[in-house]
């Protein structure tokens, strides 16, 4: 019996695991993608990648759904997980990566909506874990972790490696730095920001700015809280 998927939030994140589960994961089904966005411009989007080329499933949709290769799967367009209905399309787990919502406090509708569990695509604030595999899933506790964070990107390359280190050496203090490519919260053109650096034009600067990572690998590693600090370099690339 396979585990049902539901996904709110179709970005490149978003998208990005639908076409990983489809590929690699035949035990997972996704079954309820929410969006506030349209089904017309996410069929689009998905099926035409300016990163990753062509999807190669037959893609189409209608008022209320996104179709790949003839397999209906359930669109809707609400703002606010506390109104998804996740239940009537049997959902187990949803796929948090809209961005927006970045904690149990902003997530727990999602449960309340009918999920069983939820996993956030980011960084989180009172989640009842911070998962990084290879590094602490034996943490996990199916019976009481309901929202789950995967932390980030930077802290899923970080982790792993100190770890390592951690477990063989042992670790006085670190720092590290990540290469990092544009996000959607960068300006194309230079125009007004809090940040200077991030007020420059995405594609023609290397920007330095802060990065969490340091800090999330303390709260996945305890015994390194306060012992690693870092920074980030958004360059202007699209992906890595």
């Amino acid at each position: 019996m396979s585990i049902k998927i539901g996904i709110n939030g179709f970005g490149r994140i978003g998208r990005n695991v639908f076409k990983a589960i489809m590929k690699y994961h035949k035990s997972l089904e996704i079954v309820a993608i929410n969006d506030h966005s349209g089904a017309e411009t996410k069929a689009h989007l998905l099926k035409y990648d300016s990163i990753y080329g062509i999807y190669e499933s037959d893609i189409n949709y209608d008022d209320e759904n996104l179709i790949v290769d003839g397999k209906k799967i359930k669109w809707s367009s609400h703002s606010n997980p506390n109104e998804i209905d996740w239940k009537s399309s049997g959902v187990d787990i949803v796929i948090e990566s809209s961005g927006r919502f970045r904690s149990a406090t902003d997530t727990i509708g999602h449960i309340n909506g009918g999920a069983k569990k939820v996993i956030i695509s980011s960084p989180a604030k009172n989640d009842d874990i911070t998962m990084v595999l290879g590094v602490n899933e034996s943490e996990y506790d199916k019976n009481n972790h309901q929202i789950i964070s995967n932390a980030s990107c930077t802290t899923n390359c970080v982790a792993p490696m100190v770890k390592v280190l951690n477990d063989n050496f042992g670790f006085e203090s670190g720092f590290m730095s990540t290469i990092h490519s544009t996000t959607n919260d960068q300006s194309i053109l230079d125009r007004g920001h809090k940040d200077l650096r991030r007020a420059r034009a995405a594609g023609m600067n290397i920007i330095p700015t802060t990065t969490g990572a340091a800090k999330s690998v303390g709260e996945i590693i305890p015994e390194l809280k306060g012992k690693i600090n870092g920074l980030a370099f958004r360059v202007p690339t699209l992906y890595v």
